[in-house]
């Protein structure tokens, strides 16, 4: 007697998709309590038991949002330990992958803004200091190598690092809340060039 196999469903990748890309503009848009799974799913053009199917429920979906895009960051962060060049062109091509990481994802990162920074609104935990703390000591220890090899004067590290996130939370605050204001990633490298003149022993080619 044969015993009948049950059929194995094979992930759409393009369904998925679609559901990600509906709930990060639901909850960026109305926020994360507001918005509910039945809304979700007529956004996407599917039916509930396949969001369960993808994520389970509301928190699961939140979570794999978060965690694609804190993903990304990492993997840039990661691999700026193995680039080449001198420090201060190092820091000049992370800062600008990480902004245009944010310009590809601003929906995300204004749903991450507003759940970080907003009252509370429900949301499942999800470490975004890990991240940030990481990013931190990233940049810390470029700064470091620019001045152990005598690229950058010496100082105080702590001070550099945060005129160089200055500039940064300039340029995705202009991008989420001013975006008439013209700020891009030309921009925000010449910012960030006329910070470094101060911090340079010798002139940035």
């Amino acid at each position: 007697m044969k015993v009948a196999r049950k059929k194995q469903v094979s992930p759409d990748i393009s369904v998925r998709n679609r559901l990600l890309s509906a709930a990060t503009e639901l909850f960026s848009s109305k926020g994360y309590s507001a918005t509910t799974t039945r809304e979700i799913v007529t956004a996407a053009g599917v039916t509930k038991p396949v969001l369960y199917y993808y994520f389970r429920n509301k928190e699961g979906i939140y979570l794999e949002l978060m965690h694609e895009a804190f993903t990304k960051l990492d993997t840039l962060l990661d691999a700026s330990r193995s680039q080449r060049g001198s420090a201060p062109l190092r820091l000049l091509r992370l800062l600008d992958q990480v902004f245009t990481l944010f310009l590809e994802n601003i929906s995300s990162a204004t749903l991450m803004f507003n759940i970080y920074y907003g009252p509370p609104q429900g949301a499942p935990f999800f470490d975004f200091d890990a991240y940030f703390l990481k990013f931190e000591d990233t940049i810390r220890r470029l700064i470091k190598i620019g001045i152990q090899q005598r690229e950058f004067k010496k100082g105080s590290i702590e001070d550099m690092l945060w005129l160089i996130f200055g500039a940064l939370n300039v340029a995705t605050n202009v991008q989420l809340f001013h975006t008439k204001k013209g700020m891009d990633r030309g921009r925000l490298t010449r910012m960030l060039k006329l910070i470094f003149q101060g911090f340079l022993t010798q002139r940035l080619r």
